[in-house]
């Protein structure tokens, strides 16, 4: 009975458990991307137009992306606490959307309902931010896997999602808004005292590669199963009762990875966890802090008389120099010869706050390079069904569904591409970053040429390079500013998205779409836009044609470029943290 006992307290403190419950709590945490789905029974019965409609989506987005007060809280609140406020806020927020939309509850103004909207989807990012800070703590060298398996499962949120309400067979919409409140509230409280850091700096083991390599053929096999389902659905007039097996082994496929945990805590001749270190390093080094060399950072006269060749050489023979070199500083400096200073604030891969953060060029290199290259593939994203439609296809819903797909995988894929980069190489991740930015470059001139099947091949490099941002973007975070606040540094370079939209979409693209569609009609332009009736207004102005989209389709491929240029610069100034972090030679080097 005490063995027992002892196997379920390791079950319950295995990181994997945490993992495997952060990948749960992140299938739900995407509920911004139903919007699509709610909005068309939300804009039937409160009678909006398609411009009210717009405003409740820039409602969602900022909902999704405002994140600053989440990543405070994260610092103050227990975990499970921060779990408990994201679930509250989508339970009241959708919670009084779907009474509102019901007629429960008289029908609220619209910056009202703009305000439950902002509230509900704001619920997620608590989600985000407890799942990824946990897990990132529990994983600190597999951080580029770890967040992309994450932030892979909130892209597919919205597919997975979709599936669990058909199972319902539900005639009234309206459930869909219910689900979307109830289901991640209830999630959520039912993981909150499971999703946390549980010290897994102190259990690696040998078995993780293999652990990871599990994890990404589950991540490649569901994002094939809905595909196909998708397809399938999309094809052919399927039954209820082959809905329920669809969705029945969507469940099974997201249960599976829980085998892991299992085996490890409940499988013969496991070690405690606790009996296993890390890294070969100080024993006195705090956890949460990000890794530096110990003998490196101390004195700012030790930076300034080292030379620049030390820092490329190997490791050992690099500490011998450096020590030696320490050691005559500090001789002097006893003797009066050299007034040793510490350096103000922390260095690169130290625990940054947000505002010392802010001050540094590396932020706002990895932010501007953000909104540059995340904006574009989102600006693909909302203007799919237009830029679809304007090329001739019927139905954008193929497009929609591919493309959400490609996202997940660009999400894996590039977690698992920029790891290899640090752990194989020792180089800077934002390399991995620059060379997503470069394939969505060859994306956007795909849509922009629009030669035939070119919108399948650009949604294809589009989706994979924005997804990659959400995988790279974070870790490179982590690394550069450490864990300590990384709640709030995180939160902060979500705003890339809708600055990114606003520059892109609605400065940049609709004008130009507008523009177009103006000389394809010119009696439009002569009838005055108050002659129109405001019912008339989303139908009035339609471009065709690769025009509508070429001249921002190539914006948006050169902002690519430039992001690139953006993400090499912060490359050549952060190789030598990359080195100190990653640097060992091939014998010692831990593999995830």
């Amino acid at each position: 009975m005490g063995a027992l006992r002892e196997k379920l307290s390791l079950f319950y403190k295995s990181r994997w458990l945490v993992f495997v419950a952060a990948m749960w709590l992140q299938s739900w945490a995407g509920i911004g991307y139903l919007f699509g789905s709610i909005s068309p029974v939300i804009k039937s019965s409160l009678n909006y137009n398609q411009k009210q409609l717009a405003v409740l989506g820039v409602a969602k987005d900022l909902g999704d992306s405002v994140g600053f007060v989440t990543g405070v809280l994260c610092e103050i609140l227990p975990i499970w606490g921060a779990l408990l406020v994201g679930a509250a806020l989508s339970l009241v927020g959708y919670g009084w959307v779907w009474l509102v939309v019901t007629a429960q509850v008289p029908a609220l103004p619209l910056w009202a309902m703009c305000v439950l909207i902002f509230v509900g989807t704001n619920g997620e990012t608590y989600f985000n931010t407890v799942s990824l800070v946990s897990c990132v703590q529990n994983f600190p060298k597999s951080r580029g896997p770890v967040v992309g398996i994450l932030k892979g499962f909130a892209g597919l949120s919205g597919a997975i999602l979709t599936q669990i309400y058909a199972l319902f067979h539900s005639p009234d919409h309206a459930s869909l808004i219910f689900m979307v409140a109830v289901g991640p509230a209830l999630v959520g409280i039912g993981l909150m005292f499971i999703v946390r850091p549980v010290g897994g700096h102190k259990q690696v083991r040998p078995s993780d590669g293999k652990c990871f390599t599990f994890v990404y053929g589950v991540c490649l096999l569901l994002a094939a199963y809905l595909l196909g389902v998708m397809v399938v659905q999309d094809l052919v007039e399927v039954s209820e009762t082959v809905v329920t097996i669809f969705t029945v082994i969507l469940l099974l496929i997201l249960i599976v990875p829980i085998v892991i945990p299992i085996s490890l805590s409940f499988g013969p001749e496991q070690k405690h966890p606790e009996e296993e270190a890390l890294l070969p390093e100080p024993k006195n080094k705090e956890p949460g802090k990000s890794q530096l060399d110990s003998d490196e950072v101390i004195l700012s006269e030790l930076e300034d008389e080292k030379p620049k060749e030390v820092d490329m050489l190997p490791a050992l023979e690099r500490q011998k120099r450096i020590a030696h070199l320490q050691t005559r500083l500090l001789q002097a400096a006893a003797e009066g010869a050299v007034r040793v200073k510490r350096r103000r604030g922390p260095h690169r891969g130290e625990d940054f706050t947000l505002m010392q953060a802010l001050i540094k060029a590396d932020f706002w290199l990895l932010f501007i390079s953000m909104i540059m290259g995340s904006g574009s593939g989102l600006t693909v994203i909302d203007n799919l069904g237009q830029m679809s439609q304007s090329l001739g296809y019927d139905n954008a819903h193929i497009f929609v569904s591919m493309i959400s797909i490609w996202n997940f995988l660009g999400r894996v894929g590039g977690g698992y591409i920029s790891e290899l980069v640090v752990r194989d190489h020792a180089y800077p991740r934002p390399t991995a970053l620059a060379v997503f930015q470069l394939i969505m470059t060859v994306g956007h001139v795909f849509i922009g040429m629009g030669w035939p099947g070119s919108m399948y091949v650009g949604t294809l490099l589009v989706g994979l390079g924005y997804g990659a941002h959400w995988a790279i973007v974070p870790a490179t975070a982590s690394e550069l500013f450490g864990l300590r606040n990384f709640g709030a540094v995180y939160n902060f370079l979500t705003l890339a998205n809708p600055a990114g939209t606003l520059v892109f979409s609605s400065l940049i693209a609709s004008t130009i779409y507008d523009s177009e569609a103006e000389k394809q009609h010119p009696h439009h332009h002569n009838m005055g836009s108050l002659m129109l009736r405001e019912q008339d207004v989303s139908d009035s102005l339609k471009c065709e044609g690769y025009v509508c989209f070429f001249l921002t389709s190539m914006f948006m491929a050169g902002f690519c470029v430039v992001a690139a240029g953006l993400c090499t610069v912060l490359v050549l100034r952060t190789r030598i943290v990359y080195a100190n972090l990653y640097g060992k030679s091939s014998s010692s080097r831990l593999r995830i």
